[in-house]
């Protein structure tokens, strides 16, 4: 029994120690163990891969700036917006023009000063002086007083017609110097209140327009009034340069026509002194 078990146990041995059998299943372990770092590789996926920034860079349009309100505006708004516009323009233009006529006659003053008084008469004087002073015109007509003293105006006498004349060629010089400064008061006055009504019909349009819509949270309200406010703003810019330009050249011209006056009392007093002679 013993032997029978022995062959038996023989026997199986053999059979699983055959070439064919053993190459179906070829060293099992190696290939759990090359098959096992597959499985991380397959489980770790790369990650996703972040979204593409815009190529260019550029930041979103202003949706409050002065592009959206000049776009988002009807004809009311933006002739409220060309009005404020000119009254800007016209105020720095002649905030540089009256200021350019200012530095001019103060340097006829010292002309004035250098070469007129030294003169042996009145017309030799005038010869000394620019063609475009004021001086000048206000001496050429006292020498024209002089000659023009005949007629009816012979009745006027001497020492009255001459200061009539020189006065009249100082109220027009100061008509000269004046001119301009009413746009800058009436810009510095009525500006605002432009910029005022124009805030007061953009917020009624913003209002009727967020009404009609439904829609009334912060950020629908905020940017049509926003933009509306904007008018104010400048309104308020246009003012206050007109208001400083105004009071800075009418201080300049008081001084100015201070010198004209001075000037002109000197040469009335030298023509009427010497009846007519110096002229």
């Amino acid at each position: 029994m013993r032997a029978f078990t022995a062959s038996a146990l023989v026997s199986l041995a053999l059979v699983s120690g055959h070439p064919a059998l053993a190459q179906s299943s070829p060293n099992p372990p190696a290939a759990a163990s090359a098959a096992a770092p597959a499985a991380p590789a397959a489980a770790v996926a790369p990650a996703a891969a972040p979204a593409a920034k815009p190529a260019n860079g550029d930041k979103p349009d202003n949706p409050y700036g002065l592009e959206a309100l000049w776009k988002g505006s009807d004809l009311v708004a933006r002739f409220v917006l060309i009005l404020l516009t000119i009254m800007s323009v016209g105020t720095w233009y002649i905030l540089v023009v009256k200021l350019l006529e200012q530095i001019k006659m103060n340097r006829h003053a010292r002309t004035v000063d250098l070469k007129f008084w030294g003169a042996k008469t009145v017309s030799e004087g005038v010869n000394a002086l620019e063609k475009n002073s004021a001086y000048r015109f206000i001496a050429e007509s006292g020498v024209a007083a002089t000659a023009d003293h005949g007629g009816l105006k012979g009745h006027i006498p001497m020492n009255e017609w001459i200061p009539m004349s020189i006065t009249a060629a100082v109220d027009r010089v100061h008509a000269a110097t004046q001119k301009g400064l009413a746009f800058l008061a009436t810009v510095g006055s009525t500006s605002p209140f432009v910029g005022l009504f124009g805030t007061v019909w953009g917020i009624y349009h913003a209002l009727t327009a967020i009404g009609i819509s439904g829609q009334a949270s912060i950020d629908k309200v905020a940017g049509p009034v926003g933009e509306a406010l904007i008018m104010t703003a400048i309104g308020l810019a246009v003012a206050i340069p007109a208001v400083l330009a105004y009071n800075w050249l009418a201080r300049r011209n008081k001084a100015i026509m201070d010198e004209v006056r001075e000037f002109s009392d000197e040469l009335n007093a030298v023509i009427v002194g010497s009846a007519g002679k110096a002229a």
